[in-house]
């Protein structure tokens, strides 16, 4: 499974968001929602996906005060979700607050998992993206992408 595209949709007044069809296929009926690492979006995981990252969590070091830090901010923020019938989401109020979900949102493909951002946030991630598009490219390059 990839993800893929980007979706503009808008919060209702109770917080809940339709996410797009095809993302909730792959999601499925239950999925994890976390708050991401760049300017304050969040992360949509099936919960195999999540497995996946739980088990590679579990192998680090925790005796390493980073470690720590990065699994209390990852973990701790993490909710379990599922789509009603019209296909909302409810995004928990510390989730919205921490991504600075108002009204209208971004859901994202990243490969393999689901973004949501804030429409100016997402706007201004990718303006970024596209003013140091050669310095990534390069790196990229190195990695044999």
């Amino acid at each position: 499974m990839s993800y893929i595209g980007e979706y503009l949709h808008s919060l209702d007044p109770k917080g809940r968001i339709a996410m797009p069809s095809r993302f909730r296929e792959e999601l499925g009926d239950k999925f994890i929602i976390t708050k991401g690492f760049d300017d304050e979006c969040l992360y949509a995981y099936s919960m195999d996906e999540w497995e996946n990252i739980i088990a590679k969590l579990k192998t680090l070091p925790t005796a390493d005060k980073d470690v720590r830090a990065f699994i209390r901010f990852f973990a701790a923020g993490a909710a379990e979700c599922e789509a009603d019938k019209q296909g909302r989401i409810l995004i928990p109020q510390s989730l919205r607050e921490h991504a600075g979900l108002v009204k209208d949102v971004f859901i994202t493909g990243a490969i393999t998992k689901v973004e949501i951002w804030d429409k100016d946030k997402w706007k201004q991630h990718n303006g970024d993206f596209v003013s140091n598009a050669g310095k990534i490219t390069e790196k990229l390059a190195a990695l044999g992408i």
